[in-house]
């Protein structure tokens, strides 16, 4: 509890418990249970009154923390209490248990009141610390986003080059290894080289990444396609290629069953790179707009 008690809620505190417990031998289990120290209790003399001891008691809890929980614990306990044992005990119980059941209500309020206000300060250091880390990840995902983007501009000047298709292959690999999805860098399959494959949603797509000078083409596709043709039903494919595809690429890659999905900069620019959309988002519009059309391919300004 970082939150100072009110005088006012100190004074409540011992009045109810002056109130409830009459009995020297039931405050001092009263006490203990509330774990105030044995050296405290030791100054309790047995010619010193209740009251006189709580008097005493109550300035030194107040100094620091550690007491001020003590008596918002012990508050706590009181403001639960709908029996008076001590009290019931007594000749003038008709008279002892209105003043404890009044004093119990008074408390009662104010340790709901701070609860309330306990509750408030925990849910908003909460939120607090709940925004910083989100800041946080917002910034480190910037910088690991502006690596990615530093990367893929380093790549431009090798177009065309066999070098800079690898290093493009590397680099969906790490995008995709960004967006937290499974994937996997490039390999081979029965003879055949796969670019890599990342798992969206369910579904397993094997990448072909080109880096060339031209807009791909329909033999292009159709090599890709007998590699996902070779794969499980529920595989598709992503081809990803900066410099686009021709009308018969995409004609070619749209079937009846659309397996396959093209990517070209206009999407990886515009929209991931930017940060307008996530490469899943991208991905999963453009399936959708294949299941709808049975076009693989959707330009970003179309969106």
């Amino acid at each position: 509890m970082n939150k100072k008690l009110s005088p006012a809620f100190v004074e409540l505190t011992q009045d109810a418990i002056l109130k409830v417990i009459w009995f020297k031998s039931s405050l001092r289990v009263f006490l203990i249970q509330h774990r105030i120290s044995d050296s405290a209790l030791a100054q309790w003399h047995s010619d010193q009154s209740k009251r006189d001891f709580i008097q005493w008691l109550w300035p030194r809890l107040v100094k620091d923390e550690k007491g001020q929980n003590a008596i918002l614990a012990m508050a706590r306990s009181l403001a639960e209490m709908k029996h008076f044992p001590d009290l019931e005990r007594k000749e003038d119980t008709k008279e002892r248990i209105p003043e404890a059941v009044e004093a119990v209500n008074r408390l009662r309020l104010a340790v709901a009141e701070i609860n309330e206000a306990i509750r408030e300060t925990k849910a908003s250091e909460a939120r607090r610390k709940a925004a910083m880390e989100d800041a946080s990840k917002r910034q480190a995902a910037q910088q690991s986003l502006e690596k990615l983007q530093a990367a893929l501009n380093g790549l431009i000047s090798k177009i065309g080059t066999q070098e800079g298709g690898y290093e493009f292959e590397r680099w969906i690999y790490d995008l995709a290894v960004y967006f937290e999805l499974e994937a996997r860098p490039g390999y081979k399959a029965a003879g055949r080289q796969i670019d890599g494959a990342i798992t969206i949603e369910g579904t397993t797509f094997l990448v072909e990444a080109k880096l060339v000078n031209e807009p791909i083409g329909s033999p292009d596709i159709d090599i890709f396609m007998a590699k996902i043709d070779s794969k499980a039903d529920n595989t598709m494919g992503l081809f990803i290629s900066l410099s686009g595809f021709n009308d018969g690429a995409k004609q070619a890659a749209s079937k009846q069953r659309t397996p396959m999905l093209l990517l070209d900069s206009s999407h990886v620019f515009n929209l991931i790179m930017r940060g307008e959309m996530t490469l899943p988002q991208v991905v999963s519009r453009i399936k959708r707009h294949a299941h709808q059309t049975g076009s693989s391919y959707l330009a970003a300004t179309d969106f």
